[in-house]
C-alpha cells in the first residue's frame, strides 16, 4: 500500500483558517468559559467567511480577530480582505445532546507507532515534516515572506 503525507506552511489557506477559528474559540472562552463554539472558516483569495454555531454571552469582534491573525502570519494588504460572518446560535437539538452527553462533534482519526523512523511515526509524515521545517528555516533566514 502506498501512503503519502502532506504538510502545509503558514500561508496555506488551511493554516490561515485554523488560526482564525482558534482565535475565535480562544476569545470567546476567555470571556465566557461556558461558551459553546463550533467555528469554521473558509478563505479564497481575499474573501474570508467565518461560519458556525456559537452560543455565548460574549460576541467577539470577528473582523479584528481575523485581521490580527492575518497580520501575525505576515500577510499584507489587510484592507483588501472582505470578511463575512455567517454565525447562528447552536441548534436546540444539538444543545440538548451536548447538555446530556458532552461535546458532540464527529471526526475520524487514525494513528499507529512504527519502527520506520526513530520518531516511531510513518516515514512519509516524518519526511514531509522535515522538508517543511527546512523550508521554514530557509525562508526565515532569507527574509522571504509568505
Amino acid at each position: 500500500m502506498l501512503f503519502s503525507s502532506e504538510q502545509v506552511s503558514n500561508g496555506h489557506p488551511d493554516k490561515i483558517c485554523d488560526q482564525i477559528s482558534d482565535a475565535i474559540v480562544t476569545d470567546i472562552l476567555k470571556h465566557d468559559p461556558k461558551g459553546r463554539i463550533a467555528a469554521e472558516c473558509c478563505i479564497k483569495d481575499y474573501d474570508i467567511v467565518i461560519l458556525g454555531e456559537i452560543t455565548s454571552s460574549h460576541t467577539p469582534d470577528y473582523d479584528t480577530l481575523c485581521r490580527n491573525v492575518l497580520k501575525n502570519i505576515g500577510l499584507e494588504d489587510l484592507d483588501r480582505y472582505k470578511i463575512q460572518e455567517l454565525i447562528s446560535v447552536q441548534s436546540p437539538d444539538i444543545a440538548m445532546g451536548v447538555d446530556h452527553d458532552g461535546a458532540g462533534d464527529q471526526g475520524m482519526m487514525f494513528g499507529y507507532a512504527t519502527n520506520e523512523t526513530k520518531e516511531m511515526l510513518p516515514i512519509p509524515y516524518v519526511l514531509s515534516t522535515r522538508a517543511l521545517q527546512k523550508l521554514r528555516a530557509f525562508n526565515l533566514e532569507n527574509a522571504f515572506s509568505i
